[in-house]
């Protein structure tokens, strides 16, 4: 069976629109390729890390700080998603990447927030699957795929149906800061090309085109070729 990671943004979680409604539908998805892959999902914070990451540098916080706020929000979405699967919430919520390796078996969905500050959740996934040696990443998204530039900003950008994983590095940002949006990390980019592990990039709100990319599937999205 493949092993598949999948981080998923928390602005693709939690948006604020009907909620609750696709994060049931996301659960329910995630319990039915867990039986076909070994499955381990990484949450991220999203907006509301974000506003919590303004206000603590308003507030004169550390980057480290600030860092640990917004890794506590990641756990938060993780705990919504483990309560939707039927898990207890926060309570099934792994904070160590060994034990959340440790324990993932067919049918069942393990899940993760952040780790430690310098970390997005992102890079969390990408060393998940280096230790777990993983088939592929999932990256689910708030856009349907990877663009030359952000096309809710620039209409006239490029769409990528695939793309190397050195043209996707020319793209990312090349410096850590706390809850920074980006297509993908660039920790998590030199550990997809040090371990040639396909990436996909995928809109997360769209189930279907996510269930395919778990299972290797045919996608609308982006293929990133790790080589």
């Amino acid at each position: 069976m493949d092993r598949v990671i999948v981080s998923i943004g928390g602005s693709v979680l939690i948006p604020g629109k009907e909620d609750s409604t696709y994060i049931k539908s996301l659960a329910s998805v995630l319990k039915e390729v867990s039986n076909e892959v070994y499955l381990i999902v990484v949450c991220g914070g999203g907006q509301v890390a974000r506003y919590y990451s303004d206000i603590g540098k308003n507030l004169g916080g550390s980057i480290k700080q600030i860092d640990e706020l917004c890794i506590e929000v990641t756990r938060i979405n993780a705990g919504l998603l483990s309560m939707a699967i039927g898990g207890d919430g926060l309570k099934s919520v792994h904070t160590d990447i060994e034990n959340c390796i440790n324990m993932t078996s067919v049918g069942k969905v393990s899940i993760m927030g952040g780790t430690e500050s310098g970390h997005t959740t992102d890079a969390v996934a990408a060393m998940i699957a280096k230790r777990y040696k993983a088939n592929r990443i999932v990256n689910a998204s708030n856009v349907n795929a990877i663009y030359s530039d952000d096309p809710k900003k620039n209409p006239e950008a490029t769409k990528y149906s695939k793309i190397t994983i050195d043209e996707l590095s020319t793209i990312v940002y090349n410096k850590h800061v706390p809850c920074k949006s980006s297509v993908f990390d660039p920790l998590g980019v030199s550990i997809v090309k040090e371990c040639k592990i396909d990436l996909v990039v995928v809109n997360g709100r769209n189930i279907k085109e996510l269930k395919n990319a778990i299972l290797g599937k045919e996608i609308e999205g982006t293929y990133v070729n790790p080589c």
